[in-house]
C-alpha cells in the first residue's frame, strides 16, 4: 500500500479547516460590510429623534437638598449617585439616584460599591421647582415622554410595561421597569422610557435589528449577543489562525518555485 505523503495530510486539514469555517468567515464578512455601510447614528436612531432642548436659565428651582432632605426623613440615605435636572413632559424635575440603608454595609465601609452593582440604587424623581416628590411614570406619561423624543410621531400601536427581559431582548441591559411605546412608523419603531428614572433610554427600528442580528453572528455569542470573550469566539479565531498557517505551508511543500529555490540551495 503506498503511503501518503505530508503533502496529503496538509492539503486535507486545510481544506476541512476551510470548510468548518467558511461560513462563519461569510458572516464575518458580510457583518463588517453591513456595519461600514451604515451610519452608526442612524442605527443607533438619532436621525427618527427631535432635537434636544436646554433648560432656559431663567428656571425659578429649589436646591436639590429641599429633596434630600425629604427622603432623610421618608427614611435612611446612605450616600448619593447623582443629582440630574430631566424634562418630564415639560416640567423640570430633579433625578435623584441614591443608596438606601438596606445596602451591603461591609462593601460601604470597604469604600464603595462594585462596579456595575445596582441593584441597590434608588431612585426619586422630584419637581424641581417646588421639590414636591413625582411618581414613576404611568403609561399616559411615558407615551408622552416617548412622542416628545420623536421628530415625526406616529399614530402609537401598541404600549408595554416590562418588568424582565430576555438575554436576546432588543432592550437588554438597560433599566427595568420600562414602557415599550411601538409606533406605526417608521420602520417599526420602538421607543423605551424607564418609568423609574423617568426618560427615554433607546430606540430600536428594524435598521438597527438587522445590525443587531449580525452583531450575533459576529461575536459568535449565541446566548447574549455581547460577550467577546465567549469560548466558541476564542475557539473559531484559533481554527482561523491554523486554516491560515496550514495554506501557508501547504504552498510552501507543493510551489513548484519553492522547489527549485531549495534544489539549488542543496546543490550549494
Amino acid at each position: 500500500m503506498k503511503l501518503k505523503g505530508k503533502q496529503y495530510y496538509i492539503r486535507k486539514s486545510h481544506r476541512y479547516l476551510g470548510l468548518i469555517l467558511g461560513v462563519q468567515f461569510l458572516f464575518w464578512t458580510l457583518g463588517g460590510l453591513y456595519f461600514s455601510w451604515n451610519d452608526i447614528d442612524e442605527v443607533h436612531g438619532d436621525h427618527l429623534r427631535k432635537e434636544k432642548r436646554n433648560f432656559s436659565a431663567s428656571l425659578n428651582m429649589v436646591s436639590p437638598q429641599v429633596v434630600l432632605d425629604n427622603l432623610k426623613a421618608k427614611g435612611q440615605v446612605d450616600s448619593v449617585l447623582s443629582v440630574q435636572l430631566i424634562e418630564i413632559d415639560g416640567m423640570p424635575t430633579y433625578q435623584v439616584r441614591y443608596f438606601s440603608g438596606d445596602i451591603d454595609h461591609a462593601e460601604h465601609a470597604a469604600g464603595g460599591h462594585r462596579p456595575g452593582h445596582t441593584s441597590n440604587i434608588k431612585v426619586q424623581l422630584a419637581n424641581a421647582e417646588t421639590g414636591n416628590f413625582v411618581s414613576p411614570l404611568s403609561e399616559e406619561m411615558a407615551v408622552t415622554v416617548a412622542k416628545r423624543q420623536m421628530a415625526d410621531p406616529i399614530k402609537v400601536e401598541k404600549v408595554e410595561y416590562l418588568t424582565e427581559v430576555g438575554s436576546h431582548h432588543e432592550y437588554r441591559e438597560k433599566p427595568l421597569p420600562a414602557w415599550a411605546v411601538s409606533f406605526s412608523q417608521p420602520d417599526k419603531c420602538t421607543v423605551y422610557v424607564s418609568a423609574d428614572l423617568g426618560t427615554f433610554q433607546a430606540i430600536r427600528h428594524d435598521q438597527w435589528r438587522v445590525f443587531d442580528f449580525f452583531w450575533m453572528l459576529h461575536t459568535m455569542d449565541y446566548a447574549g449577543r455581547d460577550n467577546f470573550g465567549n469560548i466558541l469566539l476564542r475557539a473559531f479565531s484559533i481554527f482561523g489562525l491554523l486554516t491560515i498557517l496550514s495554506g501557508f505551508v501547504l504552498y510552501y511543500v507543493s510551489s513548484p518555485s519553492v522547489r527549485k529555490v531549495r534544489k539549488r540551495v542543496q546543490k550549494v
